[in-house]
């Protein structure tokens, strides 16, 4: 079939048929039998017409369907083309299937956890050909991986540590930090993208410091240039930049650049990826204990509980990789009661304000807070992000920031802005835990000393592989290194010669990205002018759409156009709340596309609009509420439920503002 342009463009939703999917192809070093053992699992999970023509016309009238058969038909609808044929955009497969596969299957790796080390690392195995499993007890991404400053960074104080010091560990780190941010740019651009950052210098001695830093941080990261190089601006240009910036005694700015992501969804997008290569994966599906050989005592599976059904089984595999963060240590004892604790978490309170305290394209770091760490000030997602602290927490999926972690980073932000941030202009705040790691060789050793790098270890009881530490720019070196050791322990799953001994992943695109080449090469624009021209959608809608969906964008405006559950077709488009482009069609696929199974799984991960602003995201909440519920069949006990829920959440994304006062009347 020749393709008009509009046609390229559906094609470009994830997958035109089975093309984007096979000519993209798992990787460069994997096996032909292993290519081809994935592209039979891929076209199974296809339309069968997909699967043969890749394009079929429809006609005839159906019956009004309910709102459970039309998530169901979504499936195999294909999208109309302005030349009147008809095409199958990518469709992952259910979760009920993914379930079936589990409760049937064995596997070669079985990985615990979905953040984005544990999705890199099911992605990483099943694209070498090993039969992979991933398995997450909450959402995708919910933890820590969905908590961070959003940045995609070496960490430019750790090059001035590695410089004082004369630390080589920490100059590495922030090498293999820069390599692995060039990925991360490449492999979803349309998400992740560079952002100019201001270190603003009020002595003129600081001005050739700053530079030679910025400088030695560019290269630093010259093997793999992937961002525009630092430079110095002059004070008036500082503040044309960035005018809320306090321009008393400013002497200039040094500008130098890291790149910038939406985390969730980035850690949601690895995973997706994963099960296009073929990984069964699985979300609020918990280890509720591990299995062992009863001849050789290691670990061989785990036993698991479906959190949404309460059903349990077991789940058999060769290798067992735990990539929990700070529930490492609960997966650990699992396979060894007296395993010495490893994980220190560390809580980091990010806040968010509205957009007009930054510019829409410029970030600021404060270098030396007033105890000596760092603070952003970054635009994000249309509003204003300011982080981060550093204090010790207890393990939780919920940590809460306090009224004190808030009121100090509003102090430091004050010391550098024109206007003051006050308790009336936070409209959300949140914290997030960091897996600190103490070296277990170093604990042989005596000493407790907590690592800067990522850990994994093996255990001696069991043989289970532990991943944790380091950072998130680093998921897929983790990643790697994490099946490398999987398969140094067990090389006989090498034998075969089907699985691939060294990782491909490293100039691997994610879905969205069009995989293939043929959609749209990677000039995302494209899909943006199509959004705003043929969907008549407004500028920042389609802004949005793109940024998170990549080319799948166009299947959530053909949800807008076709309409959804109780919108008819020809409806204009709706928000989920009127100042942010969230769209009520967001639900709808993530409900059939990205298994989200609870409002927040929507609200918090798949939008981020609970993360941006809690007072709009409560007034969503009852229309999420009843298009899932539509969607899902909820009863109203459960739908009242998942509302009561939903908002427990909320109140850990914000601070009492009386206590927040009276936090700040303390200091004073």
């Amino acid at each position: 079939m020749s393709l008009p342009s509009h046609l390229a463009l559906l094609g470009m939703a994830g997958s035109l048929a089975v093309a984007d999917r096979l000519l993209s192809g798992p990787g460069s070093s994997s096996s032909s039998s292993s290519k081809d053992k994935r592209q039979q699992q891929q076209q199974q999970h296809l339309p069968l017409a997909a699967r043969t023509a890749g394009c079929k016309e429809v006609h005839g009238n159906k019956r009004e369907q309910s709102p459970a058969e039309q998530l169901e038909d979504m499936r195999t609808t294909p999208i109309k083309c302005r030349d009147g044929t008809l095409v199958y955009p990518y469709s992952l497969p259910t979760r009920d299937d993914q379930l079936d596969r589990l409760k049937k299957e064995s596997y070669d790796v079985l990985v615990i956890g979905g953040g984005c080390v544990g999705s890199g690392v099911a992605l990483d195995a099943q694209v070498r050909g090993l039969k992979t499993a991933m398995v997450e007890a909450d959402d995708f991404s919910a933890g820590t991986s969905g908590r961070s400053t959003k940045l995609i960074h070496g960490g430019i104080r750790y090059l001035e540590t590695a410089f004082w010091k004369l630390d080589y560990g920490s100059f590495t780190l922030v090498q293999e930090a820069l390599e692995e941010r060039a990925h991360m740019l490449n492999a979803a651009p349309y998400m992740n993208s560079a952002l100019p950052i201001m270190i603003p210098i009020y002595k003129w001695w600081e001005v050739p410091y700053f530079w030679a830093g910025a400088k030695a941080y560019d290269l630093v990261a010259s093997r793999q240039k992937s961002v525009p190089s630092s430079h110095f601006m002059d004070a008036d240009e500082a503040l044309f930049q960035f005018p809320m910036l306090r321009g008393d005694g400013l002497k200039g700015a040094i500008i130098y650049y890291d790149g910038q992501m939406n985390d969730t969804r980035m850690g949601l997008t690895i995973a997706l990826t994963a099960a296009q290569e073929g990984a069964t994966i699985a979300n609020r599906v918990e280890v509720i204990s591990l299995l062992k050989d009863p001849q050789t005592g290691l670990v061989s599976g785990a036993r698991v509980r479906d959190k949404v059904k309460g059903d349990d089984w077991e789940i058999s595999a060769k290798v067992v990789v735990n990539a929990t963060g700070v529930f490492a240590d609960k997966i650990r004892k699992m396979d060894d009661p007296e395993a010495i604790e490893l994980i220190e978490p560390a809580a980091g309170v990010h806040v968010m304000f509205p957009a007009h305290f930054s510019p829409a394209k410029m970030g600021l770091i404060v270098p030396k807070t007033t105890d000596g760490r760092v603070l952003f000030f970054l635009p994000w997602e249309g509003c204003t992000l300011a982080g981060t602290t550093d204090s010790h927490s207890n393990i939780t999926m919920t940590p809460q920031p306090t009224a004190q972690e808030v009121n100090f980073i509003m102090q430091e932000t004050n010391r550098y802005l024109t206007t003051n941030v006050t308790a009336d202009d936070l409209i959300a705040a949140w914290s997030g835990l960091r897996p600190l790691v103490k070296d277990p060789e170093k604990i042989k050793e005596g000493t407790a000393a907590l690592s800067r790098n990522h850990v994994i270890e093996v255990s001696d009881t069991g043989k289970l592989i532990t991943v944790t530490g380091g950072k998130w720019t680093t998921y897929r070196r983790m990643a790697e290194d994490t099946v490398d050791r999987l398969l140094a322990e067990k090389p006989e799953l090498l034998a075969d010669g089907a699985v691939a001994p060294k990782a491909s992943t490293w100039n691997m695109k994610l879905l969205g990205a069009d995989r293939a080449g043929i959609v749209c090469d990677q000039k995302f624009n494209k899909i943006g002018i199509t959004l705003r021209n043929d969907y008549e959608l407004p500028e920042d809608v389609a802004m949005h759409l793109v940024k998170s969906y990549g080319t799948r964008a166009l299947q959530v405006a053909e949800l807008v156009r076709t309409g959804y559950t109780d919108v008819k077709a020809g409806t204009r488009m709706k928000r989920l709340h009127m100042r942010y482009p969230f769209l009520e069609a967001e639900v709808v696929f993530a409900v059939e596309q990205e298994y989200a199974l609870k409002p927040m799984d929507i609200l918090a991960r798949r939008t981020r609009l609970a993360f941006l602003d809690t007072e709009a995201t409560s007034t969503a909440i009852p229309r999420v509420v009843k298009l899932m519920g539509d969607l899902l069949g909820w009863s109203w006990r459960q739908r009242a439920a998942e509302t009561a829920e939903a908002i427990a959440f909320l109140q850990t994304m914000n601070v009492d503002k009386t206590a927040l006062l009276k936090s700040n009347k303390k200091k004073k």
